[in-house]
């Protein structure tokens, strides 16, 4: 049998490919020089701009402001009583938040009920009434799945529909006690 020539594959050196002339190793050194102080404010203004920007972020969207004329704000505020009201809501709680620091909303609207069915009907006619006397549907709602406590938020006015155990366990007439509270008659 005739052999066929097998070419072996040239080994290069590793350490001479890997080395560098002393001249390009020299070339490859960086030298920070220090900043300027006006380059460090503008450094630190830039670290405190992007934070901003990392929370805004991770907090989702802001709850957004309504600008109502006073007259919007009752209508409002009567609307979600009488649909409260129309399903024999009981202990209609108004809490005006206006003159406190930090609140959420300019009022509460707090009632209670009997049963999860209840609680669901109160809320389902509280938004039916708004509607149908200001056009208005709500920013937000919560709590339907269980129907212990349903939150309707009209972003100036959060009306909260509760089940009694849970509105005495949450306490958040307690909570916003500095409020000026108004009891509506059952």
């Amino acid at each position: 049998m005739a052999k066929i020539p097998v070419k072996k594959a040239a080994t290069k050196k590793a350490s001479s490919a890997k080395k560098a002339s002393p001249k390009k190793a020299a070339a490859k050194k960086v030298v920070k020089k220090p900043l300027t102080e006006k380059e460090e404010l503008q450094k630190e203004a830039n670290r405190i701009a992007n934070t901003e920007n990392k929370k805004k972020i991770s907090s989702g969207a802001k709850r957004p402001k309504k600008a109502a004329t006073k007259e919007q704000t009752t209508g409002l505020l009567d609307a979600i009583v009488a649909g409260m009201q129309d399903k024999k809501a009981k202990n209609i709680t108004v809490l005006n938040l206006i003159g406190l620091e930090h609140r959420v909303a300019d009022y509460f609207v707090i009632c209670d009920a009997d049963s999860t069915t209840h609680v669901a009907a109160i809320a389902d006619s509280l938004e039916e009434s708004v509607i149908k006397k200001t056009g208005e549907r709500p920013y937000r709602s919560e709590g339907y799945q269980n129907a212990e406590w349903i939150l309707i938020d009209y972003v100036n006015i959060v009306a909260h529909v509760f089940m009694r155990e849970t509105r005495e366990f949450y306490n958040v007439e307690g909570l916003w006690a500095d409020a000026e509270i108004t009891k509506i008659a059952d």
